[in-house]
């Protein structure tokens, strides 16, 4: 890829507490930026205490901001700073994102991440969210996503870092990885581990419904909590399991493709697209009972019939989801954009 230089910084804004899949978009964007030769920043709308978000960006060598929450704040930081763009994420960040740029003549992207539309006043602010997008440059995670913001959105998929072989596969553990929270469906995967009794799962993430999921879970299912050294974890995982209620394009599900794990997940979001082809499994939302005969099929594949499907997952992510795609692609975002 043409390395650029560019003089200005350009920002992700997010308004974050927690490391999740927004968060772990931007971290590998960021460094997939400054590699490319962009100067880039992250800046966090505000301070919501102590973030691990935070630790991984100084050890990645990515300056980082927080700011007071206020739209009088950013607007004048934007003024200071001038960045060359500000690229936003999630809808607080959004919303903000673009009065700021308004009032600063400064150029905007913002990214629509999740295909969840929330409830309560999180629907309220996810609806202002997409009828506001015309006031800057939108683009979506997937086509679904796309079609529900106001005025259209390009789609630019998300991108992960991709190992330069496929490495090979002999785990037998079977993993969620993500926010425990409903609309992730860990509840889901409890009920189908409690039909394979003879099969191990692993939950990794916290959340909202760590407390009632230990009092539910069979016992073969093992919670790690939050961790930071997946890159560890990922020889001894053979399946990712997401049966999520809602998605876009999980950056968890790119994640274990990338390192030759395949996935089994509901269809929702962008999720069938990645499974296609023979590249894992896709059953009807909330159909327990398909999911389950899915993960039982990955069960009982051959050695030889695993490393194929890793080795399509590995490809499929090098050629459509690496994170040097992901920046080129932005890239000509950013330039119509700044035009």
């Amino acid at each position: 890829m043409e390395t650029r230089q560019i003089s200005r910084p350009t920002w992700q804004l997010l308004d974050s507490s927690a490391i999740g899949g927004i968060e772990t978009h931007v971290l590998g964007l960021a460094q997939a930026q400054r590699e490319a030769g962009r100067q880039t920043k992250v800046v966090f709308l505000a301070d919501h205490g102590a973030h691990p978000l935070r630790d991984r960006l100084d050890r990645a060598g990515i300056p980082w901001r927080c700011l007071s929450g206020s739209i009088k704040d950013l607007v004048t930081v934007i003024a200071d700073e001038q960045p060359a763009l500000v690229h936003t994420h999630g809808y607080k960040a959004n919303i903000f994102g673009r009065i700021a740029c308004r009032r600063t003549g400064t150029p905007l992207v913002s990214t629509f991440h999740n295909g969840d539309t929330g409830t309560g006043k999180v629907r309220l602010y996810t609806l202002l969210d997409r009828l506001s997008a015309p006031l800057g440059k939108a683009v979506a995670v997937n086509q679904d996503i796309a079609a529900r913001i106001f005025g259209g959105a390009e789609v630019v998929p998300n991108g992960v870092r991709v190992p330069g072989n496929c490495p090979p596969r002999r785990g037998r553990e079977i993993a969620f990885i993500g926010r425990l929270s409903h609309e992730k469906g860990p509840d889901l995967l409890c009920e189908i581990a409690r039909g394979l009794p003879d099969l191990t799962f692993s939950i990794y993430g916290d959340g909202a419904m760590s407390g009632s999921l230990e009092a539910i879970a069979p016992a073969n299912v093992t919670f790690h909590g939050a961790v930071e050294d997946l890159d560890r974890r990922w020889p001894g995982i053979g399946l990712l399991v997401m049966p999520s209620r809602a998605e876009g394009l999980p950056m968890a599900a790119l994640e274990a493709m990338a390192q030759g794990v395949p996935v089994a997940a509901f269809d929702v979001g962008a999720l069938r697209q990645l499974t296609d082809a023979g590249r894992g499994w896709c059953a009807p939302p909330e159909d327990t009972g398909a999911l389950r005969d899915a993960i039982r099929t990955w069960s009982h594949l051959e050695d030889a019939e695993r490393d194929t499907i890793g080795e399509q997952c590995w490809e499929y992510v090098r050629h459509e989801c690496s994170a040097d795609r992901l920046v080129q692609r932005l890239e000509a975002v950013y330039r119509l954009a700044a035009a």
